[in-house]
């Protein structure tokens, strides 16, 4: 029976809109994900701060890939929120995203979205959502 991380893995290299964003699947846990996107122009808005998009696909990922982690299969998010706490710039955007309460079918999920220049990591968003199986 294969390890739930590395379907994990499967699942996130077979998604296109993370392979065109260049995003890469760091860490599971039992409950919880690592994902990085390293910070290029074409991922800027004009005022030359990562665009808002990118930030909530990390949101959105990161917490999908936590809740399906501790639901144990594929999942799908059901809702999420996000606050968007300060411009992000730096060198690389890392999510980390934790299941805080696991069910037999959702979960409910944080995430914390940094950016990092020069190794010191500076916050940038915070979202929680519900994540649902979807098999």
């Amino acid at each position: 029976m294969p390890d739930i991380h590395d379907i994990a893995r499967e699942i996130f290299e077979a998604q296109p809109f993370s392979q065109f964003l260049a995003a890469k699947l760091v860490s599971t846990g039992p409950t919880e994900a690592e994902i990085r996107i390293d910070i290029t122009d074409n991922l800027k808005q004009q005022h030359g701060f990562v665009h808002g998009g990118v930030v909530s696909y990390l949101a959105d990922n990161s917490i999908t890939f936590a809740g399906g982690v501790a639901l144990g299969g594929n999942a799908l998010t059901s809702e999420y929120k996000i606050n968007y706490v300060r411009p992000a710039t730096g060198t690389h955007l890392i999510a980390r995203a934790q299941a805080k309460s696991v069910g037999k079918r959702q979960a409910v999920c944080s995430a914390e979205i940094y950016a990092v220049q020069d190794g010191v990591e500076k916050i940038c968003a915070i979202a929680q959502g519900t994540v649902v199986r979807s098999d």
